[in-house]
Parts: structure tokens; sequence; C-alpha cells
């Protein structure tokens, strides 16, 4: 037990400072990671995307309130976008849960592994929208948020891969974009896993201590592991430009989307 906790914070160190510097939940981090350590606690082929997945966005969930924190302190958070983006992906998460417990793990694997490519390939050709417009108003901001909701808690990520792009090209500044796609992450990952909860109270196969499709030993590694990870990643988001980390970060995005398509 003592050596999953730690292998766990080491997974959270990482998502950490990923949640700070780009304003990402961590969970293409720890969704491959998960998947790969989780089976010795139990967790059998049948069930082990969708515990990947709950227990990612349980992580995103809590290390979101420290990274949104830290961005906040820093005035990087635009509250009002905010305020009409939540509701969307509270609804949206919801849903995407419901679909994660609907298709297979194998599907649901692959479905990952795909992401984490497409995911790297636009991190590492720093793909940007040009900033072409203002933000919408409410109806579609809320819109927005549901789109980005649902295929955040069906990935088990808190969403910044999305939302980045999206108030970047709204013309938000990046420092901006950033900390307000934290702050975002919290009503995503909340509302996805009370819904993986749900989901799989009543499933087999998920291994000793856990709550649904949440393993609460992962929780609290992950978690343990990012506190202090989060906030020096929210700090080098406002100093430094990232190039170089983002684009190791993509090659081992790559690796892994690969690894988990060719072994699923």
């Amino acid at each position: 037990m003592l050596l999953s906790l730690l292998i766990f914070a080491l997974v959270g160190m990482l998502a950490g400072l990923l949640a700070g510097l780009f304003g990402i939940g961590g969970g293409l981090v720890m969704v491959p990671a998960l998947i790969y350590l989780l089976p010795p606690l139990g967790v059998s082929g049948d069930t082990l995307a969708h515990l990947a997945v709950g227990t990612s966005l349980a992580c995103v969930s809590l290390i979101a309130i420290n990274s949104a924190q830290a961005h906040h302190r820093r005035g990087g958070v635009d509250w009002l976008a905010f305020r009409w983006l939540a509701p969307g992906m509270i609804a949206g998460a919801l849903a995407g849960a419901a679909v994660a417990d609907s298709v297979s793990s194998l599907f649901l694997q692959r479905l990952i592994g795909v992401a984490a490519i497409l995911m790297a390939v636009r991190m590492f050709i720093e793909m940007k929208p040009p900033p072409s417009r203002e933000l919408p108003g409410k109806a579609g901001l809320i819109g927005v948020g549901g789109g980005i909701g649902g295929l955040s808690a069906l990935l088990g990520i808190g969403g910044g891969s999305l939302t980045v792009p999206f108030l970047s090209w709204c013309r938000l500044p990046m420092a901006r974009a950033v900390g307000t796609s934290a702050a975002c992450g919290m009503p995503i990952a909340w509302a996805g896993t009370v819904g993986m909860i749900w989901a799989g109270l009543d499933e087999p196969g998920r291994g000793a201590w856990s709550i649904g499709f949440v393993q609460p030993l992962a929780v609290a590694g992950i978690v343990l592991g990012s506190l202090v990870f989060t906030p020096l990643g929210a700090r080098l988001a406002h100093h430094l430009p990232g190039n170089w980390l983002r684009r190791a970060f993509a090659v081992l995005l790559m690796i892994v989307g690969l690894d988990m398509l060719l072994t699923a």
C-alpha cells in the first residue's frame, strides 16, 4: 500500500505541475497512468478504464481547487465567463459520465489513446486558434460549456485542453485563459465524479475500497503529490513561455497514446 501511495504521489506531482502550467486538469497524465497502476489493486479489465476515468475526475475535482486559487491570486481568472460556462459544464459532465458507463472498457481505453495522440500533436506543433472573436453571450457560453463538460467527463480530464483554446480564440490573454480554464475544471470534475460514483456502485470487479468508479487510495496519493506542484506550475505559467516543457509533455502523451492503442 505504501509503495502504491508513493507511485500515485509521483503521478500527482506531474499532474499538478501541468494543471498549474497549462490550466489542464492533468487527466491525460492520470488516466493512462491509472490504467497501468490499478490492476494490482484488484481492478478487473472490464472496469479498468472506467475506474481510471472516475478516479482521474475525483483527483481533478480537488487539484482544480488548488490550481484555481493559485491563478485567482494573480488575477488570472475571468469569473464572469466562468459563471456562464459552469452550468453547461455540469450538465455536460453528468451526461458524459452516463455515456462512459454505457461503453466497454476496451472502447474507452482506445478513445483515451486517440485523445492523447491528438492532444500531443496539438501541443507539439503549438496549434492555437487565432484570436478572432469575442466571448459569446450567456446562452453561447452555456452551450460551449456543455460540449466541453461532456467530452471531459467521458475522457476523465478537467477540460483545459478544450477550454484554453476556446478562450484564447475569444481574445482572452493566454495567462487569463489558463487561469479561467483551471477554475472551469472544478464544476466539470465535481459533476463527473458524482456521475461516475453513481454509475459504478453496482459494478463487479472494481477492486478493494472502490466507491463506484473511484479508487480512494489513488485519489489520496495523487492529490497529495499535486499540492506543491500545482502552485509551482501556476507561477511558471505567469513567468515562463514553457515551450520546452509543452513539447516534452507532447512526446510523452504520444508514446502513452500509441501504447494504449496497441495494447488495448
